[in-house]
């Protein structure tokens, strides 16, 4: 972080430059993590493969524009409290605290398992970063709360690729993301081969009929 963000010169109106600094290191991270997840999210865009291409592919792109625009968000509000936004790409692999995201080439869900465990991390460190900005800057405070609505809303939409009819998670207990890639894989393998079973039932008994 640059010493202009620690402690800048002046910021809004009714914060003291003390507090205002403290929101800018709140803020900083977050930035950094909504750049990485949009370039995470086209990454994931262009590699996915297999039979649910093309509903995750165009999923994925009005997810990546609404990142983009809380980026955006962050950094305007990095700069109206006095700091200095840093959208660089040394920048963001300076200040980050996470590694590349790690699946290439894959299936659709695959990916998806590996997804929500991203967008799971950054939920988490959002709303942590929320509840200290709560005590200094409500303004800050709402902003990121705004994001929230929409990150959860997003993950809702990934998380739904990865439940049973049970409500069970395809991906519960993985820890990394190439563990929750391969969970995912794995239980929309078993769930293809019950429907398959299933459908071989459904032919026995009904001799001359195409199971659907």
């Amino acid at each position: 972080m640059s010493p202009q963000n620690s402690k800048p010169l002046y910021t809004v109106p009714g914060l003291t430059t003390k507090a205002g600094g403290q929101v800018i290191d709140l803020l900083v991270p977050r930035l950094h993590a909504l750049n990485d997840l949009a370039l995470t999210l086209k990454h994931i865009h262009w590699n996915v493969v297999g039979p649910h291409f093309i509903a995750v592919h165009e999923m994925l792109d009005p997810q990546t524009v609404a990142v983009r625009d809380m980026a955006d968000s962050a950094a305007e509000r990095i700069a109206a409290l006095g700091g200095e936004p840093q959208g660089t790409p040394g920048a963001l692999v300076a200040g980050r605290t996470w590694d590349d995201y790690s699946v290439g080439r894959a299936d659709a869900i695959a990916h998806l398992g590996a997804l929500g465990l991203v967008y799971a991390g950054i939920i988490e460190d959002h709303r942590k970063a929320a509840a200290k900005a709560a005590d200094i800057d409500p303004v800050t405070e709402d902003l990121l709360i705004e994001h929230l609505r929409a990150l959860e809303q997003f993950q809702w939409f990934v998380r739904a690729h990865l439940e049973s009819g049970s409500g069970a998670l395809a991906t519960s207990g993985a820890r990394t993301e190439n563990q929750a890639a391969g969970a995912a894989a794995a239980g929309s393998g078993k769930a293809a081969a019950g429907k398959t079973a299933n459908a071989a039932r459904t032919a026995k008994k009904t001799p001359g009929k195409r199971p659907r």
